[in-house]
């Protein structure tokens, strides 16, 4: 792997105009703030331009020399740590901006300071200063960048100060601070403290700690308790009391080094640093409650050599960089935070941690030499040396990228990973580094080069014309010369240091694989993290570098279809987010007329991926032909279904199926034979078609469409359709293709409303008719279906199918493959159709002859015990109430309900000849005593209605109720259901049958 890429991410230079030698600078959204030493106390602005030009905005005075500063964009005001007479000062400066307008007046006033009405007014034309008194020195200070809160760190404390606009009028706004919360932390002199949406990083000499406040719900009982705080456990590291430990080892001879501890998340509570929260906000009904939470605490030893020990080991430049959402939209800036690192460095090793649901080092850096200072940005990391400025890449957009999209590591999208190597891209010389900063697009460098550095850089060279002159020259500038630079470099467009990585790269193709992914890799972060700054919407570059990405994308597409890497399967997610098509892939890839070119398992990946699925594209019949060669070199199995997909309408079937009969010599299979007669159908060779269908009984070519659905059914803009097979099936061999169905349907691959949609368009119907065909699915798919919800759904639908055509009179358009009976030897939903039914239908109107197939299914599901009636009710009223037909129906649906004396009262008003048949059948058991409850009186009463002109009903009283009654009952049970006003003759044998039964027992 190659560790350093000698790239050019610098480009113009320009020295910034200061008056004074610099002591502190710091950036603001646009500008740079320069403090000069203690001899001037002051503060220089310029305005930053394109290209890193300067132009002076105005300068201000400071009560002392500037130990401290920092600007905060929310705000826009100045920080200071100021000292005057041995005493340190904490100062905001605000509405700076009215010195470009010529204005020199100050108004100095302190923090919380309530203004008047007359005063505040000529607050617009003159620049504030905001004192902020401490009872502690300050020693570090840091602004958030989102809300512009400021922390200060003192000896044993942190305090937060809130920013507060205050509305003055309407046309007036003014900034004002409110010291908010204390944070007490025992035995810790902050050195550099770092603050960005409530989280904290912290550095002493040798500690870091990343504290985060956490909003706690506040309640009555809660606020006392708020505002004393939470202190951490007081559980140390090695389990005892360091404190008292170190005292006790504290002599003069020795120098006590802690061992090294790295705490991360929840752990980070047993470091012993115990932190109490005081809040100084006055009380108000939206005042805030915190709570700390530790997430990461980390002790380094000063550095052993073997040239002894290095009292210069300490940390420094610790940092916090935010990353926010990427926004999709124009909003009104609106910036949603979405990921949190945390970069703090040492002499020679910086770490950069990943601050979110899980706290981890993502990257090491390691420096060629003793670092002064480092920078983070979301796209690089530059360091200072002591003669270099390096510039090192960073994994924040990698990581930030799996945070808003977890599941980015698909078939579908990725990113290349955050573990990928650090690398340094370039180290450019300087005389002297000694502070850096950064903002946008520029580095601001303040050099400062010892005088033999300056005497050795100005040594008279041939070219002079006199060594006198050259004397008195080099000796001059040498005493006038100030020794410092204060520098603007300005940093290369994204797009252009894209560009140089993607020429690199290529002098890697066929060297270094890994390299050329590396370095492509890179150059995809450095347009991610460009994409994902809040300012990419409003950029000029905003297309271009969208332009780039999909570039980006498609050359590591290349990279893993071209190289033979672990991580081949990458081309096909790279090449979906390149919008490339298959064409334009092969095309990148493949040489025309190369006939011995190798093809690595990347591109094969892609392929096959890109042609089982149904997409829109159809390649040309040389690309089309092109696929097939390549497949039957790297994987002939794959043939089958590479020919079924969509994209491969235009191959050439001919030297599709003579590269078949080449693989079926291999390994002959079901799939291999049903391919070549799709294949045969489209060249219209139909005897070839009947040779391949003939070679396999149809069970088998059934179950073979299993390893291939698309050779029946196929997507097109995510509607089924039928393919050539499936439409000459349907002509030919009908009861394959629903076998074909139901098989896919079985293994779940095909869903049921699929099917529904696959068999209408296939017979041509509309959305509302339903082909005979389907019917003939649903109902072979009863025969094998095993899950209830499906199997009733299929019921039901079948029920409807039937009812609507014998309602409708409507005949089905094809004879159905199984008849009634087919259905009941092989269907256990389907049952045997009762006596009293064959005897109602017996006597029903011969015009049902017609539909008797439809009839007979329909009795034959209600006569059995899967189907719900209840749900089945609706469709069944489609039914007319007047035939014998309907009568059947809704006798068995009372049935089924459990509403015998309802089916017996239809029975007996409609048909009585069929209610002692219902009867026998029906009235078992349980229901035995509805004979004599029910069938005898109601026979009884409907028989002296109407008298002797019904004889049917005196035959059923006579031959078979009152046979069953009195074979039944006791006597006196039997005789007290006789009616009163009956004629004893004709009840009286029955009596008599009752009687000598009795004496019988």
């Amino acid at each position: 792997m190659v560790q350093l890429y000698n790239l050019h991410p610098f480009g113009s230079q320009r020295v910034v105009p200061c008056k004074q030698e610099p002591a502190r600078f710091c950036c603001g959204q646009d500008v740079l703030f320069v403090a000069s030493t203690a001899a001037s106390c002051r503060v220089e602005v310029f305005a930053v331009c394109d290209q890193g030009r300067c132009e002076p905005l105005g300068s201000f005075a400071t009560l002392g020399p500037v130990l401290r500063m920092a600007h905060s964009s929310a705000g826009d005001y100045l920080v200071t740590i100021e000292e005057k007479s041995k005493a340190t000062f904490l100062r905001a400066y605000t509405n700076w901006r009215c010195m470009s307008a010529g204005s020199s007046r100050v108004c100095v006033r302190m923090v919380g300071h309530k203004m008047e009405e007359s005063y505040s007014e000529t607050l617009k034309e003159q620049m504030s200063v905001v004192e902020m008194p401490l009872s502690d020195p300050p020693l570090c200070i840091s602004c958030c960048p989102i809300n512009g809160d400021l922390l200060v760190g003192c000896k044993n404390k942190l305090v937060i100060f809130c920013l507060k606009y205050l509305v003055i009028n309407q046309n007036l706004t003014v900034l004002d601070f409110e010291r908010s919360l204390i944070l007490h932390i025992d035995n810790l002199i902050p050195a550099e403290v770092a603050f960005c949406a409530r989280h904290i990083a912290i550095t002493t000499e040798l500690d870091v700690l990343i504290l985060k406040l956490e909003l706690v719900q506040q309640s009555a009982d809660r606020t006392e308790q708020c505002a004393q705080g939470v202190s951490a456990p007081e559980k140390t590291v090695d389990g005892g009391n360091p404190s008292t430990h170190t005292l006790e080892l504290e002599l003069d001879e020795f120098i006590v080094c802690q061992k090294p501890v790295e705490l991360l998340g929840e752990e980070s509570k047993l470091c012993e640093i115990p932190i109490t929260l005081e809040s100084t906000e006055l009380p108000t009904e939206d005042t805030k409650c915190f709570q700390v939470q530790y997430l990461l605490f980390r002790r380094f030893t000063p550095d052993q050599s073997p040239f002894g020990f290095c009292e210069e080991t300490k940390l420094h430049s610790v940092q916090l960089l935010p990353i926010y959402q990427t926004a999709y939209e124009e909003t009104e800036n609106k910036r949603e935070l979405l990921s949190l690192f945390c970069f703090f460095s040492l002499p020679h090793v910086g770490y950069l941690y990943s601050i979110g649901k899980l706290v981890e080092v993502i990257s090491t850096y390691q420096y060629s030499e003793k670092s002064e200072q480092a920078v983070l940005t979301p796209q690089f990391l530059h360091v200072i040396t002591s003669e270099n400025l390096q510039c090192f890449t960073v994994r924040c957009s990698a990581a930030a990228a799996r945070d808003e999209d977890p599941y980015i590591d698909t078939t579908v999208k990725a990113c290349p990973p955050v573990t990928l190597d650090v690398c340094t891209l370039r180290m450019q010389l300087f005389i002297g580094p000694r502070a850096i900063c950064h903002f946008k697009n520029h580095i601001i460098l303040l050099t400062k080069a010892d005088t033999e550095d300056i005497t050795e850089r100005r040594k008279p060279t041939r070219r002079m014309l006199s060594r006198k002159a050259d004397s008195i020259k080099s000796r001059t500038n040498s005493e006038s010369e100030p020794g410092w630079n204060l520098y603007i470099i300005n940093t290369v467009s994204t797009i252009q240091l894209y560009r140089e990585m993607v020429d690199y790269s290529r002098t890697y193709e066929n060297v270094k694989t890994e390299s050329c992914i590396h370095l492509l890799s890179e150059a995809h972060l450095l347009i991610r993290a460009a994409i994902m700054d809040p300012h990419f919407l409003k950029s000029d570059e905003k297309e271009e570098l969208l332009r780039a990405f999909r570039e980006s994308c498609a050359f590591l597409g290349d990279c893993y279809s071209r190289f033979d890497t672990k991580d081949y399967h990458l081309a096909l997610p790279y090449y979906r987010m390149s919008g490339l098509s298959m064409t334009e892939v092969l095309k990148r890839l493949v040489s025309e007329g190369d006939e011995i070119q190798t093809y690595e398992k990347g591109l094969i990946f892609y392929l096959t991926h890109s042609l089982n699925e149904d997409l829109n594209e159809e390649l040309s019949k040389e690309s089309g032909n092109k696929v097939l060669q390549i497949f039957y070199l790297a994987d002939p199995v794959q043939l089958p279904h590479i020919l079924s997909s969509p994209c491969m309408r235009n191959v050439c079937p001919l030297t599709a199926v003579k590269y078949l009969q080449k693989v079926e010599k291999m390994m002959p299979s079901v799939l291999l034979t049903l391919t070549k007669a799709f294949l045969a159908l489209k060249m219209g060779d139909l005897i070839m078609y009947e040779h391949e269908m003939d070679s396999y009984k149809e069970t088998m070519l059934a179950f073979g469409f299993i390893g291939q659905p698309r050779l029946l059914r196929q997507r097109k803009g995510g509607i089924v359709m039928p393919t050539e097979f499936a439409v000459h099936l349907q002509e030919t061999q009908p009861g394959l293709l629903v076998a074909a169905i139901v098989a896919l349907h079985e293994n779940s691959k095909i869903e049921l409303e699929e099917a529904d949609t696959f068999f209408k368009m296939l017979c041509s119907n509309s959305e509302n008719t339903i082909p005979q065909l389907l019917v003939d699915f649903w109902e072979a798919l009863l025969v094998v279906c095993s899950q209830e919800e499906i199997l009733q759904e299929l019921l039901l639908r079948v029920t409807s199918q039937y009812a609507w055509r014998i309602s409708k009179k409507q005949l089905p358009e094809t004879k159905p493959l199984k008849t009634t009976d087919d259905l009941i030897n092989s269907c256990n939903h389907f049952g045997l159709i009762f006596p009293w039914v064959t005897s109602i239908m017996s006597m029903g109107c011969s015009s049902d002859k017609d539909y008797h197939e439809d009839i007979s299914r329909l009795q034959s599901l209600l006569c059995s015990q899967s189907i719900n009636v209840s749900s089945a009710l609706p469709v069944l009223e489609l039914l007319p109430e007047a035939d014998s037909v309907s009568l059947t129906i809704r006798v068995l649906c009372n049935t089924r309900l459990g509403k015998y004396e309802e089916a017996i009262d239809q029975l007996l008003l409609r048909c009585p000849e069929a209610a002692v048949l219902y009867a026998q059948h029906e009235l078992k058991g349980d229901k035995q005593a509805l004979w004599w409850n029910k069938l005898l009186p109601e026979l009884c009463k409907r028989t002296r209605l109407t008298g002797n002109d019904c004889p049917v009903l005196i035959s059923l009283l006579k031959a078979e109720t009152l046979s069953v009654v009195a074979m039944e009952l006791e006597l006196r049970d039997f005789v007290s259901l006789l009616p009163e006003d009956g004629t004893a003759a004709f009840f009286l044998p029955h009596v008599l049958q009752c009687s000598q039964r009795k004496l019988l027992t």
